[in-house]
């Protein structure tokens, strides 16, 4: 009996440990996004940062990019597997065939050691997304038919050892990419910030013993599994359906139906996407890790209070995923677009089907895109070569406790924009425009929220390319919402406007625009007429 209670974790204690374990992730996202070079991680903060057990199993993060945490633990464990870890290792991966979401999301994964300890005791691990890591066109971001051609691939390899830099590995990678420098500059950030969070674990086992912190970290994992269990039992049982579809691959064809049926039984669901198209041959393809972070993030939404995000999420859920499809790609398929296009409709299914199943709690699709812009040149200033990525907002959809907000980033990501000081001060760029797209949003008792316009001179010659999606199907509306509208992407050269694909590259010149007019989000319940 004293055993029992003294193994046993009271709610108080959860909850301060919960905070001390999130902790140690926020100050290792911090660190790097002071310390990194590329604006895209310092101004745009598209990285995560994440702490995980023994059996790389994730027991907390930071409040960082959706599409990053659910499947870091799946690169964490990739990593234990193929490379047993030192003290003083950092292991560098970014294959989406082992864990990773697309090339130029570069996770390290360091091991925390404590006292006395022969094999490792915690991991620790920073994902960003680097501005280029080799490929067809600048910025790694581009519609083609094999993963060959978006980078350089990286499998589980020692970028550190006992605290000292692998200059092979360095070389290799840094020879394959088009800004060197800044790739270098962040890795080393990168690198900084898991050194911070090893001592930060080294520093609360000291305090509170390790016994203590295992102990802990096993029950959050079991009291995110059992609140998971709870939600979905409190939702109806049943089989619930939807299907969505991506406008096209970039390379002619499409549309491409996703679908997934969610059976709910008491307090475990079944998320079957049997029904979703084969991979294709252009990027739109997702991975599993892709898929399992988007079914992650849609169940999280759920939880309702202070429940911890950690991988117990994940505890009372099977997922079947058909392999060869658009959500369980197989090598070589491209996934660039996999992880910021086709993740968000893989979200927009699973949150359809479960409005079926709880039409009170889940809101309108929003954007339903990333709008991903990457630009890629020769910066006159210093005669090196330049590449620039951002993520543009749109709409959220509206949902039963009112309307859909404007101008946001919603679902799988939550970066910012680059402030336009830091923009035009880094590139040979300047923002012409940044404004709301008033009446995008759809129709309803509340409406969408309004996607943006925002327009980009170049001064000087750039390749620019394109991974947009909503450009043909628009955000559904729910209960009676009306949807919102589609995007559009626009090259204004010579006083002529001329359409852009959705996916695609193209060469610009000094003085040309690049008009990008995101989608608004879907309206929720029918508008009374007076």
């Amino acid at each position: 009996m004293g055993r029992g209670k003294k193994n046993r974790v009271d709610a108080v204690e959860l909850g301060v440990f919960a905070h001390l374990f999130a902790s140690v992730a926020e100050e290792m996202g911090s660190a790097l996004c002071r310390s990194a070079a590329s604006p895209n991680i310092k101004e745009r903060r598209d990285f995560s940062a994440a702490l995980f057990d023994a059996g790389g199993r994730m027991v907390a993060q930071a409040a960082h990019i959706p599409v990053h945490l659910g499947s870091a633990g799946i690169s964490v464990r990739a990593a234990i597997k193929t490379r047993p870890m030192r003290p003083g290792d950092t292991v560098m991966l970014n294959d989406p065939f082992a864990g990773g979401t697309h090339l130029p999301d570069i996770t390290l994964v360091t091991p925390v050691f404590l006292r006395r300890s022969k094999t490792p005791d915690y991991y620790v691990a920073t994902r960003a997304h680097h501005a280029d890591v080799g490929g067809q066109a600048p910025g790694s971001m581009v519609s083609v038919a094999e993963i060959y051609q978006e980078g350089l691939r990286i499998p589980p390899i020692r970028l550190r050892e006992d605290e000292q830099w692998n200059e092979d590995v360095v070389d290799l990678f840094l020879i394959n990419v088009r800004t060197p420098d800044e790739r270098r500059a962040d890795l080393e950030a990168q690198a900084a910030a898991n050194h911070r969070g090893v001592r930060r674990v080294v520093e609360l086992a000291d305090r509170y013993g390790k016994p203590r912190l295992d102990r802990v970290a096993a029950a959050l994992l079991d009291y995110t599994g059992r609140m998971t269990a709870a939600a979905l039992e409190d939702i109806q049982a049943g089989e619930y359906t939807f299907t969505d579809h991506l406008d096209g691959d970039g390379r002619g064809g499409g549309p491409y139906p996703i679908t997934v049926r969610i059976t709910l039984e008491g307090r475990r669901a079944r998320f079957d996407f049997t029904g979703t198209h084969p991979q294709v041959p252009g990027s739109i393809n997702a991975n599993r890790s892709i898929t399992t972070a988007a079914v992650f993030y849609c169940l999280r939404c759920l939880l309702k209070g202070e429940v911890p995000t950690n991988e117990g999420v994940l505890r009372p859920v099977e997922l079947v995923l058909p392999p060869g499809s658009l959500v369980n790609a197989r090598p070589p398929a491209a996934v660039a677009g996999g992880n910021v296009e086709t993740s968000q409709r893989i979200v927009d299914v699973v949150l359809g089907a479960l409005s079926r199943a709880a039409p009170d709690r889940i809101p309108a699709a929003s954007q339903g895109t990333m709008n991903n812009l990457s630009l890629g040149g020769i910066d006159p200033a210093t005669g090196e070569t330049f590449t620039y990525y951002e993520t543009i907002p749109g709409g959220s959809g509206a949902g039963p406790w009112g309307p859909g907000a404007s101008g946001i980033q919603s679902h799988m990501t939550n970066t910012l924009s680059t402030p336009v000081e830091a923009l035009e001060h880094a590139y040979p760029l300047a923002v012409e425009s940044t404004a709301l797209r008033t009446g995008s949003g759809g129709t309803g008792k509340h409406r969408g929220g309004d996607g943006v316009v925002r327009e980009i001179r170049l001064r000087t010659a750039a390749r620019i390319s394109l991974l947009t999606e909503r450009r043909t199907h628009r955000p559904y509306g729910l209960r009676g919402g009306g949807p919102g509208r589609v995007g559009g992407n626009f090259l204004i050269s010579g006083g002529k406007k001329k359409r852009l694909p959705a996916k695609g590259s193209v060469e610009g010149r000094g003085g040309d625009i690049i008009r990008i007019v995101t989608p608004g989000g879907g309206g929720y319940g029918k508008k009374k007429h007076p």
